[in-house]
């Protein structure tokens, strides 16, 4: 079978950046394994200043487009704080590379669960390589877990249980699991389609101070609050005066050296589903308690 590849995948995978161990990494993370067909390992190192990301390398034993997915994550983290290179996407490395054929995407699931593996590893979680997945064995041909095939369904919106396999694998061996893996599928998609989405004001439209407070709550809940549980934080509404709205951000948010970069997001957010004039202040943890 022909793939259609880039030009600049085939560059990152002809002329791979970052290749090789590093010695003195604040991180290491070990995701896959050659019994599979992929194995990659990531490297980390952070300035104890910033906390930004001044070095990352990785080996890898795989296709053209893992080389590439690899090689292209240690660009595209350089330079970020540990938060935002938490954020990037799997699709984030795709899009840096031109796109990678559907049938190659685990290649980038498997460059995002690497830098969330060394990212752990820095933090002192203890796991084993592949404890980053909780969760039940779905495809024994391949070790994935019901958690990861959840987050590749609802992070890629994907709809099929081919795409399911393009992204994880699963399925891709004896197809034993694809039935399982429909039922999930089916599943996250009614859930989905009951799930009321926040609605932003009609353009021009006077909003009700009631109709703003439910459009925040339900921002926080669907869109913010995911988001940053996934790196271990969390976020408490305080308060809604007028357009004015206050938040605490709590768990590894809280202090953080990228709060300023994730209270802009979030209020960007609220921007997009509730009010252009929304401003978003962050008060200290606690603040809370101390309001009532």
């Amino acid at each position: 079978m022909a793939w259609d590849y880039s030009e600049k995948l085939k560059d990152h995978f002809f002329h791979p950046r970052n290749v090789g161990a590093l010695e003195d990494a604040d991180g290491k993370g070990e995701v896959g394994s050659i019994a599979c067909g992929d194995a990659l390992t990531f490297y980390i190192k952070t300035d104890p200043q910033t906390h930004r990301i001044t070095q990352a390398t990785f080996k890898t034993f795989g296709c053209g487009s893992a080389i590439a997915s690899a090689s292209a994550l240690t660009e595209l983290v350089l330079g970020k704080t540990i938060e935002e290179a938490l954020r990037i996407t799997n699709q984030d490395i795709a899009d840096y590379l031109g796109g990678i054929p559907q049938e190659k995407m685990h290649c980038s699931v498997m460059g995002r669960e690497a830098l969330e593996a060394a990212v752990a590893d820095m933090r002192g979680e203890q796991r084993a390589p592949e404890e980053h997945d909780d969760g039940a064995i779905v495809c024994h041909c391949f070790g994935v877990t019901d958690k990861k095939i959840e987050r590749a369904i609802r992070e890629n919106n994907l709809r099929t249980v081919d795409q399911v396999t393009n992204y994880t694998k699963a399925g891709g061996g004896c197809g034993a699991c694809q039935a399982e893996i429909e039922a999930i599928l089916n599943r996250i998609v009614e859930e989905q389609r009951r799930k009321p989405a926040p609605r932003p004001a009609a353009a021009g439209a006077r909003m009700t101070q009631l109709r703003k407070i439910a459009l925040v709550q339900e921002t926080i809940e669907h869109e913010v609050r995911p988001v940053l549980q996934k790196d271990g934080g969390d976020i408490e509404l305080i308060d809604i005066e007028g357009d004015t709205v206050r938040v605490a951000l709590v768990g590894h948010c809280a202090g953080c050296m990228a709060a300023g970069f994730t209270t802009g997001w979030i209020q960007d957010k609220m921007r997009e589903l509730v009010s252009e004039g929304i401003t978003v202040v962050v008060e200290p943890p606690g603040a809370t308690e101390a309001a009532s």
